[in-house]
């Protein structure tokens, strides 16, 4: 809670709280429109497998943890790949955001981007002028 001094050096608490709760909403706002910030669902991969991706800020740049994976019927499975950070340094660029990707199936990395639009983003990556993408889409 932000707390207010009033004149009378007392406290107005619940001033503070509406400009809190006013930021908030603001936040979520930016989020909604636009932002690769949320948990995101990956497309299915070649044995129909999807994944949870969180995507959040780290430091001044945006990334993007697998959280969770499913098998094709949508049971949530182990996998090696839980845990592993997808995208990293993704700083604005143009209409999305640009930086680093790992793609667990190659097990390499890339340079990649993402682009929101709506509730879903497509993600990419590229090696030289060979590129691929996935789209995925807004869980939360």
């Amino acid at each position: 809670m932000i707390v207010i001094l009033n004149a009378s050096g007392g406290v107005t608490p619940r001033l503070g709280t509406a400009l809190l709760g006013g930021a908030l909403a603001l936040w979520a706002g930016a989020v909604q429109a636009g932002s690769p910030v949320g948990t995101w669902k990956t497309q299915p991969d070649k044995k129909g497998q999807t994944a949870y991706v969180v995507a959040k800020p780290c430091g001044t740049a945006l990334c993007g943890t697998l959280t969770r994976a499913f098998d094709p019927q949508g049971n949530e499975i182990d996998h090696p790949n839980v845990g592993k950070r997808l995208f990293w340094d993704m700083v604005p660029q143009g209409d999305g955001f640009a930086g680093r990707a790992y793609v667990p199936a190659h097990k390499r990395e890339y340079d990649g981007t993402l682009k929101v639009s709506g509730r879903t983003m497509t993600v990419k990556g590229c090696l030289g002028l060979v590129c691929q993408s996935q789209t995925w889409s807004r869980v939360e």
